[in-house]
């Protein structure tokens, strides 16, 4: 993973997580329904950010090293594997 990869991804995995722990509190006090949805949104739309942040790491560096050593089937295998998870 790239230096600066993992700097973004942590960055962003940090902001979710302590966004979730607002909304941990948001819950426990009973506050209403549809704010807790709004920051639940965000939450999700962060950890979308992480996704690409990851996924554009891994494209520009393990996938183009993986084709580049000849293990192409293995790569796109991998990749299509991904996808499938995420569309699940």
């Amino acid at each position: 993973m790239r230096t600066e990869s993992k700097a973004e991804a942590l960055r962003r995995l940090k902001y979710a997580q302590g966004h979730l722990n607002g909304i941990v509190s948001m819950v426990e006090q009973e506050k209403y329904c549809v704010d807790v949805l709004k920051q639940l949104f965000a939450v999700r739309k962060s950890l979308e950010k992480v996704e690409t942040v990851l996924l554009e790491g891994h494209l520009n560096t393990c996938v183009v090293e993986g084709i580049q050593a000849g293990k192409q089937d293995e790569v796109f295998k991998e990749l299509l594997e991904v996808y499938g998870t995420a569309r699940r």
